[in-house]
């Protein structure tokens, strides 16, 4: 006699084998991207996903100073994707301290470091615990097009996961 209800199959920490995957960045949105890499970070694509075990797998951004906002083009002389949803987004944090509230621009950001911008978008996707910090740890963002992760033998991202190009 079978058993009616199917049995859920838990993994263990040892039986996680994990990938390692590059996506080119290149004209993406970043937040439709970032969710996608947020999922692969997680292990939520695997069957095998269990959310108190850390199943994702590893994620290499190239060309990450590439990727764009969405909202109507304008004219930057470094930047060919900047927009007008761009100039208006601000990153804010607070130091703890009184009248410690600090903010930065996107353009600005995007000056200084621009992985960063897509590490937010993916950070603020991720659990807000110290195994989401670990998984934060996974992602590998590089501005131009190579990275030191050759040994590895990275896969391209599944296509299924990519976001969509508009």
């Amino acid at each position: 006699m079978t058993d009616p209800m199917p049995k859920t199959t838990l993994i263990k920490p040892a039986e996680i084998n994990p990938e390692w995957y590059v996506v080119d960045a290149t004209g993406l949105t970043v937040g439709r991207l970032a969710t996608q890499i947020a999922t692969v970070l997680m292990g939520k694509h695997k069957p095998t996903y269990t959310p108190s075990v850390d199943t994702g797998d590893f994620v290499i951004v190239v060309n990450a100073e590439q990727i764009r906002f969405s909202g109507s083009k304008m004219a930057h002389p470094k930047n060919d994707n900047f927009s007008i949803k761009m100039s208006k987004k601000f990153y804010r944090w607070h130091t703890q301290w009184p009248g410690g509230l600090r903010e930065i621009s996107a353009i600005n950001l995007w000056e200084k470091n621009p992985e960063e911008i897509l590490r937010k978008a993916v950070q603020r996707m991720m659990p807000k615990s110290a195994m989401g910090k670990r998984m934060l740890d996974k992602l590998k963002l590089y501005a131009g097009t190579s990275h030191p992760h050759q040994a590895q033998q990275p896969q391209p991202f599944p296509p299924h996961l990519l976001p969509a190009q508009s």
